[in-house]
């Protein structure tokens, strides 16, 4: 079906617009956007700059995407915007363009973002992503698959959030977060590993055990030093249990540290 647009919609008509697209009202679209097939822009949606849509998003009234970075670094070049496909974007979201072309800011498939959730430029975000109300995430974050981030928690420029963590509500998460685990408080500290997660993923017991294992070897030791904890671990672990293997090379690549 050929797409839909109400008309007191602005859409240029430059931009490239897929099958059964559904534009609302007040919905402005810029000359450089292209939106994939299956599309609902309910009202009220802005989507501007180098933005590439995949198929079947749903933005929800306020939604602002692609704007210009708020880097003071910008030199005003053409910068853009990755979206994949089957990602929900509610009210009043914010998702900035990267800030150089040669980094364009990313968003995968299958991701919430709830009200006022906001994804500043160069962020890199994975699959099956939760961004509560009011999340911010700041300049070059990544967050990993399946990472819920609760409501009002920020993330400071650069930090990682791994596969599977969870952040607690009005969390302040200053350096990376290890995949598998709960990060909660201000400034953020690990509170264990998140087994109600795992096991709602359908991970094996036995590879919960070895997370839990792994956890109290590195982090439950607050007077260990982090690096000895890494490699008595490394020595030991078994190298079948992925899970344990991904959260030693998420530490190892660390370069603002982790949460301890």
């Amino acid at each position: 079906m050929p797409p839909v647009i109400h008309p007191t919609a602005i859409v240029s008509p430059l931009t490239q617009i897929g099958k059964n697209v559904r534009i609302g009202p007040f919905c402005v679209i810029g000359a450089n956007v292209e939106i994939g097939d299956d599309c609902v822009l309910h009202s009220h949606v802005v989507i501007e700059g180098h933005t590439r849509i995949g198929r079947a998003n749903e933005f929800f009234p306020f939604a602002a995407i692609g704007g210009k970075t708020q880097d003071l670094k910008y030199l005003g070049e053409p910068t853009y915007l990755e979206i994949g496909d089957h990602n929900v974007f509610r009210e009043n979201t914010t998702v900035h363009r990267g800030t150089h072309a040669s980094l364009p800011t990313r968003i995968g498939s299958h991701n919430l973002l709830l009200c006022y959730a906001h994804v500043a430029h160069d962020c890199q975000l994975a699959n099956h992503i939760i961004l509560s109300n009011s999340v911010g995430l700041a300049g070059h974050s990544i967050v990993e698959d399946h990472a819920i981030l609760s409501g009002m928690a920020g993330v400071h420029q650069f930090c990682r959030i791994g596969a599977h963590a969870i952040v607690g509500g009005c969390a302040k998460i200053t350096q990376d977060v290890p995949p598998f685990m709960i990060a909660d408080g201000n400034p953020a500290s690990l509170r264990g590993v998140n087994f109600v997660g795992l096991q709602r993923r359908g991970f094996p017991e036995d590879d919960i055990k070895s997370l839990k294992t792994a956890y109290k070897k590195l982090f439950l030791k607050k007077e260990a030093n982090l690096a000895n904890s890494l490699s008595s671990l490394k020595a030991t672990h078994d190298a079948d249990t992925p899970q344990v293997t991904r959260l030693i090379h998420f530490i190892e690549s660390s370069e603002r540290g982790v949460t301890r």
